[in-house]
């Protein structure tokens, strides 16, 4: 930069300029520098939040391209990036973003922007009008790529990622109402499991609504009393003795009825309030099975967040000495998540947890996304088989009974008990003492009870266990093109029954139903029946029954809404 004046002599000749020359070199480097980090993020060099909400703006202005202003938006949010954080400290977590944004980048290349919009969420604008089938095979590969181990400073790092989509002009041509469908779509996706995708539905917003009500009154839960604890019997394989329970906690709402732990419980972790309701149930567990026998045993979960909590060893101490019961009575059942980033701290928690007494159990074991290597040196004393691979193992051409004796025969090797849940036929029952489980949870032997009836059936039957239910694993079911009401909380959804059997049926016609949502069918104007989801797939559940019905009585009264 220069500046000067014009010099003359005496006699008015020009001699030239006399002035100041400045270098504007680090000035403008400065300059431009504070340009881009007004513009972009200072971690990933990704667009930041300002950039990525001008990019939006722009894409939807465009109405006379060939674009037609068209535009598809995908938030995305780290599943249990917190828990690195927490763990290995945030140098590990911003290596982690800085990978996963390369990640994201090479995933969406050339179709759209990515951008970081602070914290472990990223949004991607994708301009023009795009097909659902292609966002779902984008959304599935970004998810996919994303969940892919990291190894970082020599941990190895496993997250996941959740996907909202919102597109236009179906959804509005608003950016402010393209983001909040978005933002909607993302909790849908977190509800349904995480590490998957959800596209807006317009009746998200009163579900959003919904949600904000529940999380209030779940917050008043406790004082008000309206948490119980509810126990499923486990059971000796060999002798078909009682060998503990399992408590679950249950919430009956004053209106709502009984809450799906499936809803409530992700709630709880999201509101704050897992820790709370944890100690909750933790206490409440342990005074129950200070009135059993000694060698029955009650088994707790943990939820991820509870188990990097530095106070949990004194907690678990305090209820222990609290109800005066043995350490060794008290199981903790502790799920794959724990092991996302391996690391001393967990180690660490491992190892006072283990020193108090207590057993430690692995959770839903195969479900999850941790590798074999945890096992050689995590302190278990049992492996849970989930669910998942105790149903449908009698089936001619299941590959789950093969899964199910390897690992038994891993959980023998390693000296640890094997623990089947959800048998519920006799034909799973002599499938699963065959494969060789040490110990078996399910309907077959009962349903959960209430404190009091843990008791009345000790008064009644002692510490032996009655195998009960159907000798099939799969009851007789009937195709029926049938209308019916679903009834959920205070709302009401119409759906046709596909097929149905005396425990349950086959529903279309409802989206976005979380596994373990218990609903109320409605068959005619005087007939109903309360079921839970078991599964869930695009517009189609399945549901079970609470018992079983008569199919000659359903199938003979039409509802008064069916065509």
């Amino acid at each position: 930069s220069l500046s000067g004046t014009p010099s003359f002599d005496e006699f008015g000749r020009f001699l030239g300029f006399r002035g100041i020359g400045t270098d504007l070199t680090q000035q403008r480097r400065s300059e431009e520098e504070i340009n881009r980090l007004a513009k972009y993020d200072s971690l990933t060099n990704l667009p930041n939040r300002m950039l990525m909400r001008r990019t939006l703006d722009e894409t939807l202005q465009k109405k006379g391209d060939a674009a037609g202003g068209g535009c598809a938006l995908f938030l995305i949010d780290l599943d249990r990036f917190k828990n690195v954080n927490d763990t290995l400290g945030h140098p590990v977590g911003d290596a982690l973003l800085k990978q996963v944004a390369q990640r994201l980048t090479s995933v969406i290349g050339k179709i759209g922007q990515v951008g970081r919009l602070g914290g472990d969420e990223f949004e991607a604008v994708l301009p023009g009008k795009h097909d659902e089938g292609t966002l779902s095979d984008l959304a599935s590969r970004l998810i996919q790529q994303v969940s892919m181990p990291y190894l970082i400073e020599g941990h190895n790092i496993s997250i996941g990622a959740s996907v909202g989509i919102a597109l236009v002009p179906s959804e509005g041509c608003c950016a402010d109402a393209l983001i909040r469908n978005a933002d909607l779509a993302l909790y849908a996706a977190k509800s349904a499991g995480r590490g998957t995708y959800c596209f807006f539905a317009p009746e998200m917003h009163s579900e959003a609504q919904d949600r904000q009500t529940l999380e209030a009154d779940l917050r008043k839960a406790i004082a008000r009393g309206e948490l119980q604890l509810q126990y499923q019997p486990v059971v000796n394989a060999k002798t078909e003795e009682l060998s503990g329970f399992e408590a679950l906690v249950r919430w009956h709402h004053p209106t709502r009825g009984v809450v799906s732990p499936a809803v409530f419980i992700p709630l709880a972790e999201e509101a704050g309030l897992i820790l709370s309701i944890g100690e909750w149930v933790l206490r409440t567990a342990c005074l129950e099975a200070a009135k059993w026998p000694e060698n029955i045993r009650v088994a707790v979960n943990l939820s991820p967040i509870q188990f990097v909590e530095p106070t949990l060893p004194a907690t678990v101490m305090s209820a222990i000495a609290n109800a005066e019961i043995q350490p060794r009575q008290l199981e903790l059942e502790i799920t794959e998540g724990v092991f996302l980033a391996e690391n001393d701290a967990t180690d660490d928690m491992f190892a006072k947890l283990k020193a108090i007494g207590v057993r430690l159990a692995l959770d839903d074991f195969g479900t999850g996304y941790s590798s074999l290597g945890y096992l050689k040196k995590a302190p278990f004393d049992k492996i849970k088989i989930d669910q998942s691979f105790v149903r449908g193992a009698v089936i001619s051409g299941s590959r789950n009974s093969a899964i199910i004796k390897a690992i038994v025969s891993l959980a023998e090797a390693l000296g640890m008990d094997t623990t089947a849940e959800g048998a519920e036929t006799q034909d799973e029952l002599a499938l699963i003492r065959q494969l060789g489980c040490s110990h078996i949870q399910g309907y077959v032997y009962g349903r959960p009870l209430d404190a009091d009836g843990v008791l009345a059936r000790q008064n009644s039957h002692g510490t032996l266990a009655v195998a009960e239910g159907f000798r099939s694993s799969r009851p007789e079911r009937k195709t029926m093109l049938r209308t019916v009401a679903v009834h959920h909380d205070s709302h009401v959804y119409t759906g046709r029954i596909r097929n149905i059997s005396a425990t349950g049926a086959l529903i279309e016609g409802l989206w976005h139903v979380p596994e373990g949502t218990l609903l109320s069918v409605e068959f005619c104007d005087n007939q109903s029946i309360n079921a839970v989801t078991r599964w869930s797939r695009d517009d189609r559940i399945g549901v079970e029954f609470a018992s079983a019905i008569d199919l000659n009585a359903v199938r003979a009264v039409p509802r008064s809404l069916a065509s």
